[in-house]
C-alpha cells in the first residue's frame, strides 16, 4: 500500500475522533449531540469534518509530495470547537454566500433536533409526575436531590433550590385546598412564599380554581427545572415514580423438623 494512502486513512481515522471530541466540546451546555433524533446530523457533521480533513491531507501531500504532511489535516476538526458558525445556518440572510450556508445549515439542524430531544426527555418525566399533585413536588425533590451533590457552581444550584421550594409550596396549596381548609389559612399559606404572595382576591375567593392554577404552574416550573438540568449535563436521570427498587428476597421461613415415627 502507497504511503500516501497510509496517511490519508490515518488523517481520517485521526479526525475522525477529533470530530467527535470537538462536537460534544461545541454542544456542551446544550444537550448531547448524539441523542435519537440528534444522531443523524451529529454523525453526518462528523463524517464530514474527517472526510475533509482527508481531503486536505491530500491536497497538502500532492503540494508538498511531503508523506508526514497528510497530517497537517487532522487540524480541521477543530473549527468544530473554535469556529462561531450560527446555530440556525438555515436561516442565513440573502447578502451570506452559498458556501457559508452549506456549512452552517448541518449545525442548525442538529441544534433542532437536540432540542425536539430535550423536549422529548422532559415530556417523558412530565407525564410520569403529573398522574398525580403530590409527585410533582416529589418528582422535583428527587431530581434535586439527584443534582445538587455534582453542582460546583453555586448558580446552578441557587436556581434549581428555588424552582424546588416553589413547586413544593404550590402543591402544599393543592393539598391544602383539598382538605377543605378555610380562607384564613388558605391566605395565610398564600403569604409563606414570593411566588404566591400576589394572588388576587377574586382567585382566593375560588379554591378549585386556584387548585388548578396552582398544579398548573407547578408542573410549567417543573418543565423549567428539567430543561435546566438537561442543559446542565445530567440526561440520565432516572423518570420519576418509575424507579427501580432494590429486589430483597423474601424471607424463608423455617420449618420445625419433625421426626419420623
Amino acid at each position: 500500500m502507497p504511503d500516501w494512502v497510509v496517511g490519508v486513512v490515518g488523517t481520517f481515522a485521526l479526525a475522525l475522533i477529533l470530530a467527535y471530541g470537538f462536537l460534544r466540546l461545541r454542544c456542551r451546555g446544550i444537550g448531547p449531540p448524539f441523542g435519537p433524533h440528534a444522531r443523524f446530523w451529529a454523525s453526518a457533521i462528523v463524517l464530514g469534518t474527517a472526510t475533509v480533513s482527508a481531503g486536505v491531507g491530500l491536497l497538502i501531500v500532492a503540494a508538498s509530495h511531503h508523506i508526514d504532511a497528510a497530517y497537517i489535516g487532522i487540524l480541521v476538526p477543530s473549527a468544530l470547537w473554535l469556529g462561531k458558525l450560527p446555530p440556525r445556518g438555515d436561516r442565513l440572510s440573502s447578502g451570506r454566500t452559498f458556501s457559508i450556508g452549506v456549512l452552517t445549515v448541518p449545525f442548525g439542524r442538529l441544534y433542532e433536533r437536540m432540542g425536539d430531544d430535550m423536549l422529548d426527555w422532559c415530556d417523558t418525566r412530565i407525564r410520569a409526575a403529573s398522574a398525580k399533585p403530590q409527585w410533582i413536588a416529589d418528582a422535583v425533590t428527587y431530581y434535586y436531590d439527584q443534582v445538587r451533590g455534582g453542582l460546583k457552581d453555586g448558580r446552578p444550584r441557587a436556581d434549581l433550590s428555588r424552582w424546588q421550594e416553589s413547586i413544593a409550596h404550590k402543591i402544599g396549596i393543592v393539598q391544602l385546598i383539598s382538605l377543605d381548609t378555610t380562607p384564613a389559612r388558605l391566605q395565610e399559606f398564600l403569604q409563606r412564599h414570593p411566588s404566591t404572595q400576589q394572588i388576587r382576591k377574586n382567585d382566593d375567593d375560588d379554591p378549585p380554581r386556584l387548585a388548578r392554577r396552582m398544579e398548573s404552574d407547578a408542573l410549567s416550573e417543573l418543565n423549567l427545572f428539567l430543561a435546566y438540568v438537561y442543559r446542565l449535563g445530567y440526561h440520565k436521570l432516572l423518570v420519576y415514580p418509575f424507579r427501580p427498587f432494590v429486589y430483597r428476597a423474601p424471607a424463608r421461613r423455617t420449618e420445625p423438623i419433625t421426626p419420623d415415627l
